[in-house]
């Protein structure tokens, strides 16, 4: 039985090989991804237990983001099958100052035209420990974010804990919007995982540093725990990454990585399935910082949504084990 179900929509994901631009392109590479099947697909590889729900067409695009997350050990068994359209976005890699770019084509799509007796909580809830979901869902349609709004209420009733990162999507709604949607939600929540500057523009946090930012979190909407990552240096080919973690009034602080980018794209995903999956494990705020935080530094690397990575990587990484020698 799957511990944690996250709650969401998987896209395919059409991405220029190499780092060609869209105008460039002559064909597109196709792999499926999205926040929360990244976070699931992680903690499976992890070998923690997890399950993903959402609303797919039952047709063979439909089938394609299904079967990926089977391969992946992830439970599927709450997959609503209806509507016509899986969303789709578009990636065109950046490099150096070149920034990436992306275009969502996620209109109207089977998730966005959901309905809440779509999704039984109940009965998908039963037996599970932690929900995870994400400041994306809601953004999509107005039925969307009620059908988030149930889940959470489910989740809360069911004594589940709570996570959830902000991911905000300029191309989505506005931070007036989101702010307005996501404040309600937000009493439901244990942990939220956001940026510094995300929290002041679309909650009103208040802060000049990331520790006061998140303790204004935790006295605003009673979080159990915030987790916030940062980036510092940063270009599409190369950033400087870290996080912090505070959880009743203690700040713990993560290593920082240096890292050459391959890809960008789920890294904040692969640090929460990877924060999740440790602090499931029970481990120390510590350890389950520097755990995640290097399961994200490893995600960089890799090309797709999905942190293809192994438990042992994420291990040695995080112990310190690092360098990038060919292992023979």
């Amino acid at each position: 039985m799957s511990t944690v179900v996250t709650f969401g929509e998987i896209m395919l994901r059409l991405t220029t090989p190499g780092h060609q631009r869209f105008a460039q392109a002559t064909h597109l590479e196709v792999t499926p991804g999205g926040a929360e099947a990244n976070v699931a697909v992680l903690i499976a590889r992890l070998g923690g237990s997890a399950e993903f729900v959402t609303r797919l067409p039952a047709h063979d695009l439909g089938d394609r983001a299904v079967e990926e997350l089977r391969r992946h050990g992830v439970g599927i068994s709450h997959i609503v099958r209806g509507g016509d359209r899986v969303g789709l976005y578009f990636l065109e890699q950046g490099a150096s100052q070149r920034p990436g770019k992306v275009i969502y084509d996620r209109a109207n799509s089977a998730l966005a035209e959901a309905r809440p007796r779509d999704f039984d909580w109940d009965a998908i809830f039963a037996g599970k420990q932690w929900f995870h979901w994400s400041g994306i869902t809601p953004a999509l349609s107005r039925s969307a974010a009620r059908i988030s709004d149930e889940a959470c209420k489910a989740a809360r009733r069911h004594g589940l804990t709570i996570s959830f990162d902000m991911n905000y999507r300029a191309k989505l709604w506005t931070m007036k919007a989101a702010g307005a949607a996501l404040r309600p939600l937000l009493k439901h929540v244990d942990l939220c995982i956001a940026g510094a500057g995300e929290a002041r523009a679309i909650l009103g946090a208040k802060g000049a540093s990331d520790e006061a930012v998140a303790a204004d979190l935790t006295k605003r909407f009673g979080f159990q725990t915030v987790a916030m990552t940062s980036r510092r240096g940063d270009t599409a080919s190369a950033t400087d990454w870290g996080a912090l973690l505070v959880r009743q009034g203690e700040v713990w602080h993560s290593p920082r990585h240096e890292i050459s980018i391959v890809d960008r794209v789920g890294s904040g995903d692969a640090f929460t399935g990877a924060l999740i999956f440790s602090l499931l494990r029970r481990d120390l705020p510590q350890t389950a910082l520097n755990f995640a935080v290097a399961a994200s530094a490893l995600k960089h690397t890799i090309p797709g949504d999905y942190a293809l990575v192994s438990l042992v990587e994420v291990e040695a990484l995080a112990a310190g084990e690092q360098g990038g020698r060919v292992q023979r």
